[in-house]
């Protein structure tokens, strides 16, 4: 991203909100330069723009950042999620931190399992893959038999899988829940495989 625009992110995550005066005054430029830039983070979905009316005149348009823009700061949430397992397995042991992933698993999954139920196992798959998809997984399947395969390209905690392997247990559980069938992991990307492969079959 450009400086003059990471300028403008790092003024408004700090004081909230601004003006195109303000920012000009900021980072010495006219408000026709400071406009450009508010224009091409407002088409990135960065930035907004809010019309205040003062005691006087005519309103102004106030800026300020979006839930989008948050992202753009560092995050600790995969050393804060191994911290937390690790403390669990400390203090529980293995059984007692994969006893906690099946009891989260079932707390993912709840909200979206109207999607599939009452549905035959072949549906219940699509959907499977469809909502991994929402989530941003790259994901294919494929039907071999009376067995189906879930190939999940990317992994949603690589960085905190190769260090603590036990929340494959995780996603495994996840997608068991919501197919209803029997799952196996058969192939894994942290065993240098192509894929994350769970195999489902009936029941």
């Amino acid at each position: 991203m450009q400086s003059t625009r990471q300028q403008i992110i790092s003024h408004l995550q700090r004081l909230g909100r601004a003006t195109v005066r303000e920012l000009g005054q900021l980072l010495g430029l006219t408000p026709t330069g400071i406009r450009q830039h508010l224009t091409m983070l407002e088409r990135d979905g960065l930035v907004v723009a809010r019309e205040e009316r003062g005691r006087v005149g005519r309103p102004t348009l106030v800026y300020f950042l979006t839930e989008k823009a948050e992202e753009l700061f560092p995050k600790l949430y995969d050393e804060l999620a191994l911290a937390l397992l690790q403390e669990v397995q400390a203090l529980q042991g293995k059984e007692g931190l994969h006893r906690l992933l099946r009891r989260v698993a079932a707390r993912l999954v709840i909200p979206h399992l109207e999607r599939v139920e009452g549905r035959p196992l072949r549906e219940r798959v699509k959907e499977t893959v469809k909502l991994m998809a929402e989530q941003g997984c790259l994901v294919e399947w494929r039907q071999e038999g009376d067995a189906f395969y879930i190939d999940e390209f990317t992994c949603p905690f690589s960085r905190v899988a190769r260090q603590e392997p036990a929340v494959c247990a995780l996603h495994v559980e996840t997608v068991k829940m919501m197919v209803g069938a029997d799952t196996r992991l058969t192939q894994s990307l942290l065993r240098g495989q192509r894929a994350c492969t769970y195999r489902v079959r009936p029941s």
